[in-house]
């Protein structure tokens, strides 16, 4: 069996996985309830998806009764720097660093399903193959497996990897001996909760989705509650505060692996020209970028709310030009932006 795991290990460090530990899929754990808490609380926001799978959620053999081990992988997508200065110039975009290369769905999905294929073959066992669109719950498997451990902002983080990784899973029938799991090492800090800019942690451990950026940014359709627009700042398509300020990342690496490294035309893209963006000039910006799913007008939304904040008066006549939008969210959102940047420096705000 550890030859079995050695020779395992080998063939996804060869598919450009750079952490591939295991864990049991069938012993109990506490996950399931902490996550139908979550939900009970009404925390997930407009997230049904969380409702209505939360059953198969609750433990792996809840969704595959025939699951034994789970063999947890990782990819690293560090960035180059610390990402977090680039919120500083406001007539720029903020895109959330796992966003600014190839979609990382796309990017894994292939890897495991090779990888899963020569684990059956050796094992004589099913396989299953997750990457984060199926009812499985990753970051509790990964700390299992030793991988890392949930922070205080809720995301794995790993002492070796900061807080950089994308995580895959391929559930086994086959029995195989489990790795050491991860304790918490977080310890007094609280730099990650101290840094969200919209206080979506109600406590260490703890996130409020409906207050979160990444999720308003990305999962919410409607227009923004006014509180959070100020607050997005620059940032239209994810958040990356709670992660980037986070002291383990001393540890982390760049990524190596050029399909998740950052495109130039995604890093600090200029608010005019996102603003301008029709359907099909934004489906060609995004190509095979996660980005595209939100479609044109939840992320021009995004955009507008930014430019809203930018105070940048050249952005004007990109609101104005919005506000006719056939879409009612983008029109909400340009009539907001054009109200701040018209309005008087010492106007008190809306």
């Amino acid at each position: 069996m550890a030859d079995l795991r050695a020779r395992i290990r080998d063939a996804a460090a060869d598919l450009g996985f750079g952490v591939c530990r295991f864990a049991s899929a069938s012993e109990p754990w506490s996950a399931g309830e902490r996550l139908a808490h979550f939900v009970e609380a009404g925390r997930h926001g407009e997230m049904g998806w969380m409702e209505t799978t939360l059953e198969r959620r609750a433990h792996p053999t809840a969704m595959w009764d025939g699951a034994r081990t789970a063999i947890v992988l990782g990819l690293n997508y560090g960035p180059e720097t610390d990402p977090l200065p680039e919120l500083e110039d406001r007539s720029n975009g903020y895109i959330s660093v796992y966003a600014r290369g190839d979609d990382y769905h796309e990017v894994i999905k292939g890897r495991l399903k090779t990888l899963a294929g020569q684990v059956a073959a050796k094992t004589g066992e099913d396989v299953k193959v997750f990457v984060d669109t199926a009812p499985l719950m990753e970051k509790p498997l990964a700390q299992r497996a030793g991988v890392g451990w949930q922070g205080k902002h809720t995301n794995l983080l790993s002492r070796s990897h900061g807080n950089w990784l994308f995580l895959g899973v391929i559930l086994s029938a086959a029995e195989m001996e489990p790795d050491a799991p991860e304790t918490e090492h977080c310890g007094r800090c609280t730099a990650c909760l101290d840094a969200c800019p919209t206080n979506a942690f109600p406590a260490p451990f703890q996130l409020d989705a409906r207050r979160c950026l990444s999720y308003l940014t990305i999962e919410f359709a409607g227009p923004w509650p006014e509180e959070f627009r100020e607050a997005t700042g620059s940032r239209i398509y994810g958040c990356d505060d709670c992660l980037a300020t986070c002291p383990w990342n001393k540890f982390a690496a760049a990524a190596s692996e050029s399909r998740v490294q950052a495109r130039e035309a995604l890093v600090s893209p200029r608010l005019a020209d996102l603003a301008a963006l029709d359907d099909a000039a934004f489906r060609a910006l995004f190509s095979k970028s996660p980005v595209k799913r939100i479609g044109r007008n939840r992320f021009v939304r995004n955009v507008l709310y930014a430019v809203g904040n930018s105070g940048d008066a050249a952005l004007i006549p990109s609101a104005q030009a919005l506000t006719d939008d056939p879409d009612p969210v983008v029109r909400d959102a340009a009539a907001w932006a054009l109200g701040r940047l018209k309005r008087k420096p010492d106007a008190p705000r809306p």
